[in-house]
């Protein structure tokens, strides 16, 4: 029991500490999973900024060009990038500015970049009014201003620039920590699957354990609850063996008085024919009476053994043979299952030709004729040689079980009840068994377990 307890307490030990290992690692697993998702959200935040960026110094190149072309070619197509700029890039400083919130370093760098964007775009915008104003003649005062003009290009490039660089490193430690995180979270994936691995295995042995643990004490548990039965059925046959005796000695002595009487009243009365008639009448039921006592004393008692070493096998089928006109008669059909290694056993084989014998007719009087089957099957197992005969017939319920190889109980209209209280009898008296399995309509059961003899057990 200590021993059951203590194994139950590490089986519980065990889970517990499966289960805390394993919430561990999946507590870490979505902590990492977090991160990941934080950490890619900041690294795609980068490309966005750098995104916007590109497009800022597109935009203001763009409009720098078509500038330049329009005053070249005097075309209004070429002051299209220059208007669209002076809307997208203020757009685009406005995102810029959104995105690097956080970044005070940042947003230094884009308010200055979007001043000298002003100012160029200023630049610009009244050079292109001068050479309009001008009929189109560029004027000193508009290469000034272009000239002019190049200088705040060239330090709001810069700035885009050292924007730029800052962003990419900023994204490049964002991505070295995404990439730790990955790691991570495939080291935890890794651990869990060794906890989930080690969990089996552990859950695996302790079950294993468990459940041969539980089988043993299970098996010691029926072996104890079948020797308890033997010792019962021990006991109610010598308890039934002791009645009978005393039944037999108070009935036998008046039942013989009985019968001297009856005698000295033929000898007295020799002309009156009905006194004789009742005489023989008294004498028949009393002989009746005394061959009952004989039977149940025979059924019931402990008697001497012819015994002989005999081949279980080649018992049974001298059984059959005497059993087999009432076979032939009920058109049973006889299966047999013998052990193929040499089964022998010390009996008295008469006797025990007597007990098969009343278990094989009971089993033919049970089935339906024409549709019988008796099954016959031997087996060695554990130092013990094992009879089976199985019937498909009519079977017995529980109340029929119990009561089994009491004396004069039957079920059959013509039987006497001691067939099988004389079988267990016979059994018992060789150290054997007889145990009973059935159901009502599923046929019935009877093994009989026997030792072997000693040579064949040191052979085995």
């Amino acid at each position: 029991m200590e021993r059951l307890l203590l194994l139950k307490r590490r089986i519980r030990s065990g889970y517990i500490l499966s289960f805390l290992l394993l919430l561990f690692s999946f507590c870490l697993i979505f902590y990492v999973q977090q991160r990941l998702v934080k950490e890619s959200e900041s690294v795609m935040h980068s490309y966005e900024v750098l995104n916007n960026t590109e497009a800022l110094k597109t935009e203001l190149t763009a409009a720098e060009t078509g500038m330049r072309g329009y005053v070249i070619t005097r075309q209004e197509r070429f002051l299209q990038p220059y208007r669209a700029a002076l809307q997208t890039i203020p757009a685009l400083c406005n995102e810029l500015r959104t995105l690097t919130v956080d970044n005070r370093e940042q947003q230094y760098r884009i308010d200055s970049v979007e001043m000298i964007i002003k100012n160029r775009m200023g630049i610009l915008s009244k050079g292109l009014a001068n050479f309009q104003s001008n009929g189109f003649i560029v004027t000193e005062d508009f290469k000034q201003r272009l000239d002019s003009g190049l200088i705040s290009m060239d330090s709001a490039k810069l700035y885009i620039s050292n924007f730029r660089q800052a962003e990419e490193k900023l994204m490049g430690a964002r991505k070295n920590r995404l990439a730790g995180f990955f790691n991570g979270a495939r080291v935890m994936a890794i651990i869990a699957l060794v906890i989930v691995f080690f969990a089996l295995v552990y859950s695996t042995i302790t079950f294993n354990r468990a459940y041969n643990a539980r089988q043993k004490s299970d098996k010691i548990a029926n072996e104890y609850k079948m020797e308890l039965k033997e010792l019962r059925d021990l006991e109610k046959f010598t308890s039934t063996g002791r009645i009978a005796r005393t039944i037999a000695h108070e009935v036998r002595n008046p039942l013989t008085n009985i019968l001297l009487a009856t005698e000295q009243l033929k000898e007295l009365e020799d002309s009156n024919e009905e006194a004789t008639l009742l005489l023989e009448l008294i004498n028949r039921n009393a002989g009746r009476i005394n061959q009952l006592v004989s039977d149940l004393l025979n059924a019931t008692r402990f008697s001497h053994l012819d015994t002989a070493s005999t081949d279980i096998n080649q018992l049974i089928e001298e059984t059959l043979e005497l059993a087999k006109d009432r076979l032939d008669l009920s058109k049973v059909k006889v299966e047999k299952n013998y052990s193929t290694d040499m089964c022998e056993i010390t009996v008295d084989r008469e006797k025990m030709k007597v007990a098969l014998l009343n278990i094989i007719v009971n089993a033919v009087e049970a089935m339906e004729s024409d549709k019988g089957v008796l099954q016959l099957s031997t087996r060695q197992e554990d130092g013990k040689c094992i009879i089976e005969i199985r019937d498909n017939g009519k079977g017995m319920d529980e109340e029929v079980l119990q009561k089994l190889f009491e004396p004069y109980f039957t079920s059959k209209a013509k039987g006497n009840g001691l067939g099988l209280t004389n079988t267990q009898n016979i059994i018992l008296n060789h150290n054997g068994t007889i145990k009973v399995h059935s159901e009502s309509g599923n046929g019935s059961l009877f093994a009989i377990t026997l030792g072997i003899t000693q040579k064949d057990e040191q052979k085995t």
